[in-house]
């Protein structure tokens, strides 16, 4: 689905993808079950399962959300965050940077989300944690091939590291600016337009 190979609207049946990737049907049904419970995809019974088209309108409300949420949850992060795991998340910075570069959406994408799901645990809210993971799972699907064929997945792993700067320097106002940016930054590539 990242890489664009599940193409949405299109039906798959679990042997058949079983098959496509030398497993059997049985774990390929049960991710399919938990990929339908995060809204990437629906199971139509006795058929397979059908990958959901995501609208602009979705992808605006759940960026909205995030905005809501990441915002002011990374900036307390930026007050309480220790030294060690801004240096365990720099080092996963490095590798999301190392990622883009090689065009590697599959690595990226993992390692980006530990990056992000690494600070919001630092609030110790384990909701809050699993709700913008799971926010972010729904809309780092969409549209990030072509910014690894465009470069430009190079420059949005970047601002992880300008983020980090700013948390080191316990700087709020320039973390909340970052993180503000960083979230609409990505949501104008996925559509391929500017976002300030």
């Amino acid at each position: 689905m990242v890489a664009g190979e599940l193409e949405p609207g299109a039906l798959y049946s679990a042997p058949a993808l079983g098959e496509r990737f030398g497993v059997s049907a049985t774990p390929v049904r049960e991710a399919m079950l938990e990929l339908s419970k995060d809204g990437f995809i629906v199971a139509e019974r006795n058929r397979g399962f059908r990958v959901l088209e995501v609208s602009e309108h979705d992808l605006d409300e759940i960026s909205e959300i995030r905005l809501l949420l990441e915002v002011p949850s990374t900036v307390k992060v930026a007050g309480v965050i220790e030294s060690e795991v801004l240096d365990r998340v720099s080092g996963v910075a490095t590798e999301i940077t190392d990622a883009a570069a090689r065009g590697d959406l599959i690595q990226y994408l993992d390692l980006d989300r530990r990056f992000h799901v690494e600070l919001i645990s630092q609030l110790g809210n384990q909701r809050l944690t699993e709700l913008v993971d799971r926010l972010r799972r729904q809309t780092r699907l969409f549209g990030l091939d072509q910014l690894v064929e465009s470069g430009r997945l190079v420059g949005s792993a970047q601002e992880h590291h300008d983020l980090i700067d700013a948390m080191r320097a316990r700087d709020e106002t320039t973390t909340e600016r970052i993180i503000t940016s960083h979230i609409k930054h990505t949501r104008g590539l996925w559509v391929g337009r500017s976002e300030a």
